[in-house]
């Protein structure tokens, strides 16, 4: 039977900050490479992720290998990336917000990225024992509504991301069954052609404002109760 709400929830610079992660990763890669390898890296990183349309960490570094076949240091950066502590860079209340949904129907991490870093990145950051390992991870998740749907069967979906593109496919998919949040985060949420999309059911500054909700304004019958 479907469940009556189930709320999906992006991950990056939703839940987790993940600009300040790859400030950290530039960091990393300048102080123990250079600044040219760093800039090198992130040319691959860029080029990867307008071929794939997610972010692939480590396909950046194989492909960079080549450039550096014989550096020892560079064996060790899999392992930096792998090793990072992501708990440290989830937004504050992004926990509590987890909670706070489960109070009226299931919670559901919905990602992109490829299959073994993302991954990770949810479990060591403590995303994916806070949903109970609910977690589902594509390569363009706006594409994915039916299976979405197979996995997780409800009478309505919330989607919260910070990306306003993701929000209005998903929209203009599922129509009315869908509630449309937008946390205002990241490089994404500030980007030029945010205005040239459907505008939200409902936005907020930070993903903890979501704290001041209840369920009525995520069932789109109201816009705001106090918490």
């Amino acid at each position: 039977m479907p469940d009556d709400i189930v709320f999906l929830v992006d991950c990056d610079n939703t839940l987790l900050d993940n600009d300040r992660v790859q400030s950290d990763l530039r960091e990393h890669l300048e102080k123990e490479f250079g600044a040219e390898a760093r800039d090198r890296y992130w040319s691959i990183y860029t080029e990867l992720f307008a071929q794939l349309g997610y972010a692939d960490y480590l396909g950046a570094l194989q492909r960079y290998r080549i450039d550096a076949m014989n550096d020892p240091k560079l064996l060790l950066m899999a392992g930096w990336l792998m090793n990072y502590r992501f708990a440290d860079r989830l937004y504050p209340g992004a926990l509590d917000v987890i909670k706070h949904l489960r109070q009226w129907g299931k919670v559901v991490i919905l990602s992109d990225g490829d299959v073994v870093f993302q991954p990770r990145k949810v479990e060591y950051s403590g995303l994916w024992d806070a949903v109970e390992g609910n977690v589902l991870i594509y390569i363009h998740k706006e594409t994915m509504l039916e299976h979405i749907e197979r996995a997780y069967p409800a009478r309505r979906y919330v989607m919260i991301d910070d990306k306003v593109r993701i929000l209005a496919s998903m929209k203009q998919g599922w129509g009315d069954r869908l509630t449309t949040v937008f946390p205002r985060q990241g490089h994404y949420a500030v980007a030029p052609d945010v205005a040239g999309y459907t505008t939200p059911d409902l936005a907020v500054d930070r993903i903890a404002d979501l704290l001041n909700y209840d369920l009525p304004a995520f069932a789109g019958l109201e816009k705001e109760t106090s918490s």
